[in-house]
């Protein structure tokens, strides 16, 4: 299936998109200016998307448009304290090179995943790893072009 995408949040804030004029105004494409806005093909039923846009493409045709509201369950689900990690301070500052992390910096764990850093001291860090869509009802208006 290829579709057309515009996902928002609740406040209507613009978080991602397939159209190049959409991410330009959403201020998307200066954000990450390598990565080309095409529309995107996926195998229904293969665990490419998340989950309530899965089930909500299920049945959809060529030609129709469609707004899907999926909550943070079928999505990115709830933020949870599994996912803050604590370090010893004198440990990741060693990793990093002898740099101390300050709250709002990000750490980048070997999964590739990324952890804002939440609390830091002289002791220990705390940085938040929870997707950071966790928690949000995301609306994604669809437009399917083909259907294979």
């Amino acid at each position: 299936m290829t579709l057309e995408y515009t996902g928002k949040l609740d406040d209507g804030t613009v978080f991602d998109t397939s159209k190049q004029s959409v991410a330009e105004e959403a201020g998307l494409a200066e954000a990450q200016p390598d990565r080309e806005y095409t529309p995107l093909t996926v195998e229904v039923g293969a665990g490419q998307v998340i989950e309530g846009m899965e089930e909500g493409l299920i049945g959809l045709t060529a030609g129709e448009t469609d707004t899907l509201t999926i909550p943070p369950e079928q999505a990115y689900g709830q933020p949870s304290d599994e996912h803050v990690e604590e370090f010893d301070t004198d440990e990741l500052q060693e990793m990093l090179g002898g740099q101390l992390p300050e709250e709002g910096a990000y750490l980048e764990a070997q999964d590739g995943s990324q952890g804002e850093i939440i609390h830091a001291d002289d002791d220990v860090v705390r940085a938040d790893f929870n997707p950071p869509l966790a928690g949000e009802t995301l609306t994604f208006d669809v437009e399917i072009f083909e259907v294979n």
